[in-house]
């Protein structure tokens, strides 16, 4: 009795195959997740790089994952994924930390540890880095009590008027 011919083609199954391990690949990823996403033709990798190094070291195991995916048109974002109950269910909330075009630049770094600690360890002691936050923090409340006592001067001064 002879066979009949397949007829499905080997590259059919190629591809099938690629589409469900694309499928699968989006549906294991590890919560908290970190994707930061840098310019290739800006030359941004290796700031993109320092960012994951310093947020792994900081947070180590806290983090699921942090992906370095490479972009063009300036872009450098960083944006996380992290798990929120809701009603008693878990679900994914994605969460924009930086975007270099909405901020302004880049962040340094221990705004970003801030800013990642704010969303998967509220309560978490940074050490040294809240520290200068907070003194930083302490210095423009100041200047801006300074301006406005600078203001409320002027206001009373008719010279001035």
């Amino acid at each position: 009795m002879a066979e009949s011919p397949s007829t499905s083609k080997p590259s059919d199954s190629i591809t099938h195959n690629i589409d469900n391990t694309e499928k699968l690949a989006q549906a294991n990823v590890h919560l908290p997740r970190i994707s930061i996403q840098f310019c290739t033709q800006c030359r941004w990798m290796l700031r993109a790089a320092y960012f994951a190094q310093e947020l792994l070291s900081t947070f180590s195991t806290d983090l699921g994952e942090v992906a370095l995916v490479p972009k063009t048109g300036g872009v450098f974002t960083v944006t996380i994924w992290h798990g929120m109950m809701v009603d008693g269910e878990i679900t994914t909330q994605e969460s924009i930390l930086w975007d270099r075009k909405r901020d302004g630049g880049f962040p340094e770094v221990k705004a970003l540890k801030s800013l990642v600690r704010n969303v998967i360890a509220p309560n978490r002691d940074l050490g040294h880095t809240d520290r200068a936050l907070k003194k930083e923090l302490g210095e423009q409340t100041a200047a801006k009590k300074e301006e406005k006592a600078g203001s409320k001067d002027k206001a009373a001064c008719e010279d001035c008027q």
